[in-house]
């Protein structure tokens, strides 16, 4: 028997719930390092040029509010407070191809200074399919819970090809894991990015101790987190 849940779904029991909120969580905090990063990169080489400017705020404003719905999503079950963890569902999934659009938008403006055409057309197909899928999950969902297939179809985690809806449900899922999966592989565009940057921690000492309150006479210490000049 076929059968293909949510992603929702496979986090809504104990113990695995636990595992998958915790992984989200953490996902989201380096979700959030990296679309900072990616933010920082853009806005450097176009101090002055206002369209990418606006264009690099907005983007990093999405990802930030589709992280936050990660978060919601990863301590709100399905089972248990069904309309928050639809609404960070939305927030995730939305928000987060919007910002696939518009980092896309940049990386046409930005050639070449940051990457060639070729990330371009393959972030382009990439958010040409998540597009595809974000459109067959929201045409097929909104048949399934307004259609006449029963009253438990919202919170209904097992199904079975004789149900009524079943090949809808099978279709929204599957757009949805097509859709995420679009996500992970338009994050590994920025692979090439990356190598291009240089980042490091830099500790400023106030005082010998924690009590001290004149000046330290130490120099500051800059230590290398991260380097790949090219």
């Amino acid at each position: 028997m076929l059968t293909l849940p949510y992603i929702s779904d496979t986090g809504t029991a104990a113990p695995e719930k636990y595992l998958c909120g915790a992984m989200l969580n953490v996902t989201t905090v380096l979700c959030v390092a990296t679309i900072y990063v990616l933010y920082k990169q853009v806005q450097a080489p176009n101090p002055e040029e206002n369209h990418i400017i606006m264009l690099n705020k907005a983007g990093l404003v999405l990802r930030l509010l589709s992280c936050l719905g990660l978060s919601v999503v990863a301590n709100f079950q399905k089972t248990t407070l069904f309309a928050a963890h639809v609404s960070g569902a939305v927030l995730t999934l939305g928000l987060g191809s919007l910002y696939m659009f518009v980092q896309t938008i940049l990386s046409y403006q930005m050639q070449p200074q940051i990457h060639g055409k070729q990330v371009f057309w393959i972030r382009l197909l990439v958010a040409i399919w998540c597009g595809v899928s974000a459109l067959s999950m929201l045409i097929c969902s909104s048949l399934l819970y307004n259609g006449n297939f029963g009253t438990d179809t919202v919170q209904k985690l097992h199904w079975n090809p004789e149900d009524k809806g079943y090949v809808l449900h099978m279709i929204t899922t599957a757009a949805e894991w097509s859709m995420s999966f679009s996500f992970f592989g338009f994050f590994l565009t920025y692979i090439c990015d990356f190598q291009k940057i240089s980042l490091r921690v830099e500790a400023n000492l106030q005082g010998l101790t924690l009590y001290d309150t004149a000046p330290c006479p130490i120099k500051n210490e800059q230590t290398q987190l991260l380097s790949r000049d090219l």
